[in-house]
């Protein structure tokens, strides 16, 4: 594929790890297969495998004009989800924003991110904030009982109901659900709200390019169309990059690099970071494997992680997201007295000095034992993210199916849900609770 992201894994790898990746070529391909023909487990769950191409433009097109109506009568819009049904469009957001758009007057609403904890300071500072302004509300859940969205969610529209009316509620609330089931699709229907669709094959993980991403995205003001066409441009020609990643990291991972640090020199992409820790731990963290996904900005962690990387337990490597171009440039001024000792510099401009820290990190943790690849992404761009965001799916699919796990499912995640649920007293819960209650006073 040309102009488009590429990875790069034979930098820096022994040629111990590089004889085993070329062993495991053929379980990567039969790991890919598995995927496409929809005979591995999970295989109910495959529906993002072509999404990007299913799109339609009506699709945009309704997704946009959603996104117009609350554009033009809020100044605030509160995306309500958590896990997988708030990280892809907050990382796509953050990725493509000024990095001080929250405190610039903005060409429409703000969007603000809720109900992914349950802070309470949290969410008094966000009422605080849309107190007495015009706000809208995407609200995301398959089910509409979720804790913690659900908790955010009767919270605000309870407030907007109040600040607002009934009326201006039921034109900007919008719930993101299940086609037919569920109590968010319930309350949708009985209130008149606007409704999109989570297909019922695509996991919470997997759904940034569904409406559950789109959606606020294009509240934010950025191109979905461009984004879209970027993941069908890697849907339709990334496979090779894919098996690169995928296969590099399964031969690393059979080399005792337990750890997988994704490292990137853009402050931008720490979101994007966020969104990945989910998609491969949720993904590839069963049966007691699974590679362990860290992750770190730099050069700022290079003052605070950076000795552990290069000093500490050689049971990690290094996927570096290395951004070509900026959008913009600063030159670094000339001083005649120079006490910073500084001039060498002079006249460059600060992204050269990034990219020269960039390489001397790769060098200097190579040195010290730390395998790299690197992903390139020519620009922070829409279809450059779309792109990313599908070859990051695909990968996490081959990769899994040759670590030997169902790539999706999550049946670990819900052992602490059973817990909080038993000390919170919810019907139904009645046993586990009486269980918990003699644990803790054993």
């Amino acid at each position: 594929m040309n102009n488009s992201i590429q990875v790069i894994s034979k930098f820096a790898l022994d040629e111990k790890t590089a004889k085993r990746a070329q062993e495991l070529q053929a379980c990567a391909l039969a790991a890919k297969q598995t995927l496409e023909s929809g005979s591995g487990l999970g295989n109910d769950f495959l529906g993002w495998l072509h999404l990007p191409s299913s799109i339609s433009d009506d699709d945009l097109r309704d997704i946009n004009a959603s996104a117009a109506q609350l554009r033009s009568e809020c100044e605030y819009v509160i995306s309500i989800g958590i896990g997988g049904s708030y990280l892809g469009g907050k990382a796509v957001i953050e990725a493509l924003s000024d990095h001080f758009a929250a405190y610039k007057k903005a060409d429409g609403p703000k969007v603000l991110f809720a109900g992914s904890n349950i802070g309470e300071d949290y969410l008094y500072d966000m009422m605080d904030l849309v107190r007495g302004h015009r706000f809208g509300i995407i609200v995301i859940s398959k089910s509409g009982t979720t804790t913690e969205p659900g908790i955010a969610f009767r919270i605000f529209k309870d407030m907007l109901e109040k600040q607002e009316g009934k009326e201006f509620a039921q034109r900007n609330i919008i719930a993101i659900t299940d086609a037919h089931r569920g109590a968010l699709r319930d309350l949708a229907t009985q209130e008149g709200y606007a409704t999109y669709v989570i297909p019922d094959n695509v996991g919470g993980r997997f759904s940034v390019l569904t409406p559950v991403g789109l959606l606020p995205i294009a509240v934010a003001g950025f191109d979905i169309r461009a984004l879209v066409a970027g993941a069908v441009e890697m849907e339709q020609g990334g496979d090779e990059q894919v098996l690169n990643y995928a296969i590099t990291r399964n031969a690393l991972y059979q080399q005792g690099k337990k750890i997988e640090v994704l490292a990137n020199f853009a402050p931008r992409l720490h979101f994007m970071a966020e969104w990945w820790k989910q998609l491969y731990g949720e993904s590839e963290g069963k049966g007691h494997k699974g590679i362990f996904p860290a992750s770190v900005d730099f050069t700022t962690d290079l003052h605070s992680m950076g000795q552990m990387i290069q000093d500490g337990e050689r049971t990690l490597f290094e996927t570096v997201l290395s951004v070509g171009d900026q959008q913009h440039e600063v030159i670094i001024p000339s001083d005649d007295k120079d006490l910073d000792g500084l001039n060498y510099i002079a006249g460059k401009n600060v992204d050269y000095v990034n990219k020269m820290a960039e390489l001397g990190t790769r060098l200097a943790h190579v040195d010290g034992g730390v395998p790299n690849l690197i992903i390139t992404i020519p620009a922070l761009t829409e279809r450059y993210i779309g792109q990313l965001i599908y070859f990051f799916e695909k990968a996490c699919g081959v990769s899994g199916y040759m670590l030997g796990v169902n790539p999706f499912d999550q049946p670990g995640v819900e052992a602490y849900k059973k817990n909080m649920f038993a000390l919170l007293n919810k019907p139904g819960y009645e046993e586990a609770s009486a269980a918990i209650q003699a644990k803790l006073k054993n």
